[in-house]
């Protein structure tokens, strides 16, 4: 390439470089402007409340003269239910410093059908850690995150979960049961064989990275081990950035054996000693399983120096209430 097509070629990637970065801050200035607006709107409604001694909740006479006055006089984008989401967003937000501008109106508008403030909080942070769209976080909300990770932990890991969000420091910390694996949209009643789960997990990898949660690198999968001349298949193998340790994944469609559990230990004892470099910490074995038996876990795993995990996974969406109810009762103990 010529020196002056050289020059003209960063020439154009200088320019396309600002434009996009003019483009971003734009997007992020509109948004930081809308989030004001709707908590100042919100503002508003509350103080005219006090004032009046009217309490609008959703579906009020208030509400409802508002949406259509606004309406007249604005345009589009004033119906009842975006005018309680800006009353809501000032009563749970009442100081204005403390909105992260991180977040755009979508993600407030998402946080605020959340009920429980612990929850709340834990899908703020966790959206600002892990720099989640609304879209992902939305997920999560549905999938009950906050639910599955505070049950592994007590009262005060409760609470330091809804305050700072998911920290990672143990391999206990990056496990989850139940796994859900909804975005693979497969029938409750399917009959699904392993590998076939396997091959849907690999072709929706995004989500199930997502899933899996913060710090896990793809590395391969059907990882081939030989040992006395037999072949032996890890499903999936990962890397994990912040343990700094592989993480190796079996799949099973049916509820989890000790035999399974046994393989998995020869597998992680191998990791151990053929795949580790310097630097690398002790791996970690997960198994997946469509249902378990607590005894044959906890015998099956009691004596062994390597890291073995078995959770359950399920096709839809948890039991919300249910998962509600089980946290609620950590709290209260």
């Amino acid at each position: 390439m010529s020196l002056s097509k050289q020059k003209y070629t960063e020439l154009i990637d200088s320019i396309g470089s600002t434009l996009q970065r003019a483009r971003e801050n734009a997007v992020k200035a509109v948004n930081r402007e809308l989030v004001k607006a709707n908590w100042e709107i919100g503002q508003y409604i509350v103080e005219y409340e006090q004032d009046g001694k009217e309490k609008a909740e959703y579906g009020s006479a208030l509400l409802t003269s508002l949406a259509k006055d606004l309406k007249i006089k604005y345009g589009k984008g004033f119906s009842k239910s975006s005018i309680y989401l800006c009353r809501q967003f000032y009563i749970k937000y009442p100081i204005f410093q403390t909105v992260s501008g991180k977040l755009s109106w979508s993600h407030f508008a998402e946080l605020l059908t959340v009920s429980d403030d612990l929850a709340r909080s834990f899908y703020e942070q966790q959206s600002i850690k892990e720099n989640w769209g609304a879209r992902e976080m939305k997920r999560q909300i549905d999938s009950a995150l906050f639910q599955r990770l505070a049950l592994s932990k007590d009262k005060k890991g409760v609470l330091a979960l809804a305050e700072k969000g998911q920290e990672i420091a143990t391999s206990k910390d990056i496990i989850k049961d139940p796994y859900v694996f909804e975005f693979l949209e497969l029938p409750m009643d399917t009959i699904v064989q392993e590998r076939a789960l396997e091959k849907k997990l690999i072709d929706n990898l995004q989500q199930f990275l997502l899933e899996l949660g913060k710090g896990f690198s793809f590395v391969k999968q059907q990882f081939k081990i030989t040992l006395d001349n037999e072949h032996n298949f890890i499903d999936l193998v990962f890397y994990h950035r912040i343990l700094k340790c592989f993480v190796l994944i079996d799949l099973k469609t049916r509820k989890v054996k000790h035999q399974d559990i046994g393989q998995m230990n020869l597998y992680l004892n191998y990791f151990r000693e053929e795949e580790n470099t310097e630097g690398d910490n002790e791996p970690i074995g997960i198994i997946i399983a469509a249902d378990k038996h607590e005894y044959t876990v906890k015998y099956a795993t009691g004596g062994l120096t390597t890291k073995i995990f078995v959770s359950k996974y399920q096709l839809y969406l948890p039991d919300q209430k249910q998962l509600e109810e089980k946290v609620k009762e950590i709290i209260e103990r």
